[in-house]
């Protein structure tokens, strides 16, 4: 056989077996692991006979347009109003969020102002650092908590196994945009896995906008540059403690305002969250921490690897097409996927979308921005700055 048509068909299957394993393969492992053994049991459905103090931080950086909302939905949870404490930590901020926080102090809202801006995990940081409840709560500014969302993730912590829970993001869309509809079914999926990971013992990764961790797990010298809702998890694991998902910790999360949005979110997170699992490496190590370890390659990394090969795939399409129809046409389809993807990229801003083309761009965009997230990390280029997604009220 051609040695040529050899090499680029092996550069070509490795991403598709990556995205097969990491996507379907995966999920189906933990499926059938779930089926075979008991695993953990259910987590605490019931109310404590006293609920634990609770230290919410809310990160913000100018948020002065939902500031006020947000502040009268943290107000309204349903919560022992004396078994709280309510944090701003205002990252800089230079518009007229801090006086709108300010306004609240009545109502026993605490702000904390940095004045130089350092980024979300330098914020937490100063938050944890001024946290008095037992267990301390992180929410967006963006995001919305039902009322019973807080107690129903607090009830998590009265299992002693439990060191971080996260919520279950809902992706819900806006009137004016719902260009990005192909978040919704990837928010989905990836509850579904996090339900899974936490019936055979922990997720290897909380939602940033709404999870909670036990203050004595708090690290207040977090690396700035680094995922601390990433690390959340991996964190509890080190300390040997399990990180859940709650499913009735409801979470409604806007759908980024347009796929250019998304796009750039996805480089920073990803690119941050490179250099997160960097950082913990010896958690892949499957000698020492067994399942665990193979749900965070498989959840992580695997998924993360897609990227860093499709490159590779391109060139091993060009390798083909010296050789084979197939690899012309193979070369015309990417053209013309790309094409397409970034044409609706481009009406995204204007209009809305039909689902389908909407879904194609959120996976065109999505593998580009994954690509140019390994380059940053490869670079050692940082992002500790926190600019946040700007999603819809």
């Amino acid at each position: 056989m051609d040695p040529l048509l050899v090499a680029g068909s092996g550069l070509v299957a490795t991403p598709l077996v990556l995205a097969g394993y990491a996507y379907v393969g995966y999920p189906m492992v933990l499926a059938g692991l779930a089926a075979m053994r008991r695993g953990m049991p259910p987590l605490p459905s019931s109310d404590p006979v006293q609920w634990p103090t609770v230290t919410i931080t809310i990160p913000v950086h100018n948020e002065e347009r939902r500031i006020a909302s947000c502040l009268d939905a943290v107000l309204a949870l349903d919560y022992p109003a004396d078994r709280r404490q309510i944090l701003v930590i205002s990252d800089g901020s230079t518009d007229r969020t801090e006086d709108i926080v300010r306004g609240y102090a009545g109502t026993g809202v605490e702000l904390h102002v940095m004045r130089e801006r350092r980024g979300k995990s330098a914020a937490e940081n100063a938050g944890g650092g001024l946290a008095r409840g037992d267990i301390v709560v992180n929410i967006d500014a963006s995001v919305r908590v039902p009322p019973l969302g807080l107690k129903n993730l607090v009830r998590a912590f009265q299992d002693a196994s439990v060191g971080a829970a996260s919520c279950r993001d809902v992706s819900v869309g806006d009137v004016t945009a719902v260009a990005n509809s192909g978040e919704r079914g990837y928010v989905d999926y990836e509850m579904r896995i996090r339900a899974l990971e936490t019936r055979l013992g922990s997720i290897v990764g909380a939602s940033g906008c709404f999870y909670g961790i036990r203050r004595r797990l708090f690290d207040t010298s977090f690396p700035e540059h680094l995922s601390r809702d990433f690390a959340t998890a991996l964190i509890a694991r080190e300390q040997g403690y399990r990180a859940v998902s709650v499913d009735d910790a409801l979470c409604f999360v806007p759908r980024a305002a347009s796929l250019e949005a998304e796009y750039r979110r996805k480089i920073r997170t990803m690119a941050r969250g490179l250099e997160t699992l960097w950082h913990r490496r010896h958690l892949l190590n499957p000698r020492r921490h067994g399942l665990f370890a193979l749900m965070l390659f498989s959840h992580k990394l695997a998924r993360w690897l897609v990227y860093l090969t499709l490159p590779l795939a391109l060139v091993g399409t060009l390798m083909i097409a010296m050789r084979s129809w197939v690899g012309v046409a193979g070369l015309a389809a990417i053209a013309t996927v790309s094409l397409l993807g970034w044409i609706a990229r481009s009406r995204a801003r204007v209009r809305p979308l039909p689902k389908l083309a909407s879904l194609a761009a959120f996976v065109v965009l999505s593998s580009a921005a994954g690509v140019l997230a390994w380059r940053n990390a490869l670079r050692g280029q940082r992002t500790a700055i926190w600019e946040p997604t700007r999603r819809p009220a």
